[in-house]
């Protein structure tokens, strides 16, 4: 696919990873529907950026958890940019909760953004993604293969994100590729502490934190590259998971 002309919707696309990822995505010749929902201020400054790219942005602001509202939000991007060829799903939160701690409400917080509404978006997309032979493509996490006890709602999400993707690749072919990626530590919390980052440092074998642009230049290889590729998650991630 080249990717000069296209259009995309990014979900989360108002800040961090889902930020960069508009950005990215409309410097490589995209224009780009970024989806918000409480971050009106950061995704106007998201669509600035890309009209710096000398691209097209459109808002659209829905709330995912709704699954009407995900279902849906494809079809509002499409209208608003003349058509549809690329979504990317990045909504997502991570909360860190001790088992003890999580609630019914917590935990369907978790797995409604994360998980349902990438199907839900992706199900609402079927119909604009199929004529142009589009791509799908899902942020995943590397908490997808590693247990991490104080995040085990966020872990169990992006497992379910991991499968899903495969589900929807065997669904949708051919017309349709659906691919992930799944980052490593690429912005951690900004709550974590030097000593904790620097911890993360040390025990990547790669020996940095990735940043958001590793993210971008896996999600424009699967776009631009991937012809045959498809069902795959790609884990950017410096090696960790090779420990």
């Amino acid at each position: 696919m080249q990717l000069s002309g296209k259009r995309a919707l990014v979900t989360g696309g108002a800040r961090r990873v889902g930020r960069a990822l508009a950005v990215g995505l409309a410097r490589a010749g995209c224009d780009v529907a970024v989806h918000y929902h409480g971050s009106s201020g950061e995704a106007e400054q998201t669509a600035r950026a890309i009209a710096e790219q000398g691209r097209r942005a459109e808002l659209v602001r829905a709330d995912l958890r709704d699954p009407r509202a995900a279902q849906a939000l494809a079809g509002t991007a499409a209208r608003a940019l003349g058509g549809l060829e690329i979504v990317v799903n990045s909504a997502a939160i991570m909360t860190q909760q001790r088992v003890e701690a999580v609630t019914p409400e917590s935990w369907d917080e978790t797995l409604d953004l994360n998980l349902r509404a990438v199907f839900f978006v992706s199900q609402g997309a079927i119909a604009h993604l199929r004529p142009a032979r589009g791509r799908i493509i899902n942020i995943a996490d590397v908490a997808a293969f590693e247990p991490w006890p104080q995040y085990v709602p966020h872990c169990v999400s992006k497992a379910g994100v991991v499968m899903l993707t495969k589900g929807l690749a065997r669904a949708l072919a051919p017309e349709i590729t659906v691919n992930a990626v799944a980052p490593g530590a690429v912005l951690v919390p900004e709550t974590w502490s030097k000593e904790a980052r620097e911890h993360l440092v040390e025990t990547t074998p790669l020996k940095r934190l990735g940043s958001p642009e590793d993210i971008v230049r896996a999600v424009c290889y699967l776009l631009e590259g991937g012809d045959y590729v498809t069902g795959s998650t790609l884990v950017v991630d410096g090696g960790r998971l090779l420990r």
